[in-house]
């Protein structure tokens, strides 16, 4: 299959497409840097090294770039896609239409090729022969096989050398600098010069038999431009990790699972280069618990005794934790909780897109419990919001959720770099023994501050006077045992303010109004990159104007209904199917507001586009 049912024409049954020919298609022009590119393989065929050298290659020519890895939840076997995007204008969304298919798995190579549009182009292995399936599109036939052998003697590593084949085919035809396509394959190999040596005369082998045997018949082309300089490339769960670095975490407790884990391997690589003295001891603890049950109770713990602590997991894995949540929320405790997103429900599957755990993790365990949610939407901001929520843990005392997803955490993003830290670590609440002796001792959960926060000793502090209690059944603002129903009131009731509170703590939106616009969108996450490009498509092809606002965090501060009240119609555009984030607004805002909202919902599993925002809205419009 391709990603996306783009393209497959009412005539495909019998095999072959009328439609016009490529060369007429291509004479209107070349498409220079804006296009995508579809690589076919099956998953452990050793293609990643090969789809990372052709984007970093296109980054390293100046060139907006990004990279999206469609593989399945087994180990080696089954069909796999990975989509390069290459954009002058910076869009680094997914794009819906494939323009060049790179096709190397015999089991899904017809229906790629049927999904192309029109005047697409096709690189594929010659004994495959594709062409017998569309006359509209430019075939690149190539003896993969025959050109592995030749530059690879080695029987065994042949399967890994040939997917370099069709990187100096793909540069070849596309007109790329092969002096940046060099580099990015020794850095690649930075480690393994006879790996480098070898996969680049794999790469050489490609280039000079496109060369000699393919006179171009497709218009997408790539020039030179100074679109990345200064910028990296990076995914955002490593983001994440470096932020849990720098906010001054010490502690990991995780249970492997898909999209996260490399979240917390990548933790686990910073701290063996930071966390380690001059005499070789770490100062900091990773564990692998038996369950994500056991992983978010460790953090809880942590964060009791004075620790910065953190987990990742996902979906399945917030399910399990919901006991804890709740525990973390009600006996007020600190800890940093990362869910990176995956498509549900039960197992559903665990390596495509999705972001429906907000209703799950906004009321995380039972009774009446509300958590914080901060949601990231490029890897600069999943930096960023690891180290904010360490801060907001410790300053709120409850738990934080960072709402990442698989595509904003597994996959390639081009970014700024990322500012070091300048601000110093905000504990929140913490009394030493020098402040118990002047206060002559505390109340734990008694309101000071009309903030719903009480104030906190850790443990081993050197005071008769710092231990309380700390309990997950009904307590006082003493932390003492309590069934009075004026306790559990009082109680509830501050933790209630606690989070009107985190209103004013968590990250604010981001807004872009006009003042002239009554059409809003609402978006968040992953799905900002899409909307950027879709808000382009509906001003110059619809002429129509919309205001958007980007939001970050649960609760909502006062620019989400201040932005829903000043327009008529607001879209929320998400990716899942029930409209959670729709929900969440609509028990928030006023009856007068909520009547604004419009849905718009994305739930295939595959990362959102532009196009269908584009298409969807324009359909409720009316256009």
């Amino acid at each position: 299959m391709a990603t996306e049912n783009v393209a497959l024409a009412a005539g495909a049954e019998g095999g072959t497409l009328s439609k016009p020919d490529t060369q007429q298609q291509s004479s209107q022009g070349p498409v220079v840097n804006d296009f995508s590119i579809q690589i076919a393989t099956v998953n452990g065929s050793g293609s990643q090294s090969a789809n990372s050298v052709l984007l970093k290659s296109i980054f390293r020519m100046g060139i907006p770039v990004s990279g999206k890895n469609l593989f399945p939840s087994n180990i080696a076997g089954l069909p796999t896609w990975y989509t390069i995007r290459a954009s002058k204008d910076g869009y680094v969304a997914r794009k819906k239409e494939i323009d060049i298919l790179i096709a190397m798995n015999p089991e899904t190579s017809k229906e790629d090729m049927l999904s192309l549009p029109v005047a697409a182009a096709a690189i594929y292995e010659e004994s495959a022969d594709l062409r017998q399936f569309r006359d509209d599109v430019a075939c690149y036939p190539v003896p993969f096989d025959k050109l592995t052998a030749a530059v690879c003697p080695e029987a065994k590593l042949r399967k890994l050398v040939k997917n370099m084949i069709y990187v100096g085919v793909a540069a070849q035809l596309l007109k790329m600098d092969m002096g940046a396509v060099e580099a990015a394959l020794r850095k690649q190999f930075a480690k393994k010069v006879k790996a480098a040596d070898l996969n680049w005369a794999a790469v050489q082998a490609g280039y000079e038999y496109a060369s000699t045997n393919f006179t171009k018949h497709d218009p997408f082309v790539l020039e030179a431009m100074n679109a990345t300089e200064g910028k990296i490339i990076i995914d955002g769960n490593a983001a994440a990790a470096l932020g849990c670095i720098f906010a001054g975490c010490t502690v990991a407790m995780w249970y492997p699972i898909t999209p996260s884990s490399s979240l917390v391997e990548n933790f686990i690589d910073y701290a063996k280069r930071y966390r380690i003295e001059e005499d070789g001891k770490a100062t900091f603890a990773v564990v692998q618990a038996e369950d994500e049950l056991a992983a978010i109770g460790a953090v809880l713990g942590a964060g009791w005794a004075g620790a910065r602590a953190m987990t990742a997991t996902s979906g399945p894995g917030i399910s399990l934790m919901a006991e804890f949540a709740g525990l973390g929320y009600y006996a007020e405790l600190p800890g940093v909780i990362f869910d990176v997103q995956r498509t549900g429900p039960s197992t559903g599957m665990p390596t495509r897109n999705q972001q429906g755990d907000l209703l799950s993790v906004a009321f995380l365990s039972h009774g009446d419990t509300k958590q914080v949610m901060l949601i990231p939407g490029s890897v600069r901001e999943c930096y960023e919001m690891a180290q904010a929520a360490f801060d907001l843990a410790e300053q709120l005392q409850t738990p934080v959720f960072v709402m990442s997803d698989l595509d904003l955490g597994m996959n390639n993003w081009m970014s700024e770099p990322f500012a070091y830290p300048n601000k110093p670590l905000n504990r929140g609440k913490v009394l030493s023994a020098e402040d118990l002796t002047r206060l002559g001792g505390f109340a734990r959960y008694k309101d000071v501050d009309n903030d719903g926060v009480g104030y906190r000793t850790l443990p081993g502090t050197d005071h008769p006077l710092a231990a309380y209690f700390t309990r997950g059944s009904g307590h006082n603002e003493r932390a003492q045992y309590t069934e009075r129903p004026d306790d559990y009131f009082n109680n509830m009731e501050r933790l209630s303010k606690k989070f009107e509170t985190a209103r004013t703590l968590v990250p604010r939106p981001e807004v872009v109004q006009t003042g002239k616009s009554k059409v809003g969108l609402i978006a968040f996450g992953s799905s900002d990159f899409a909307i950027r490009e879709s808000r382009n498509q509906l001003s110059k092809e619809y002429d129509l104007d919309t205001d958007y606002l980007r939001l970050r965090a649960y609760p909502f501060s006062r620019e989400v209904h201040e932005f829903v009240a000043s327009h008529d119609r607001v879209y929320v555009i998400e990716q899942n199917r029930d409209g959670q984030m729709l929900s969440l607004l609509k028990l928030d805002l006023q009856a007068e507001d909520i009547v604004k909202l419009r849905s718009i919902r994305h739930f295939n599993g595959l990362p959102i586009d532009a196009r269908s925002v584009t298409d969807d809205l324009v359909t409720q419009e009316g256009i």
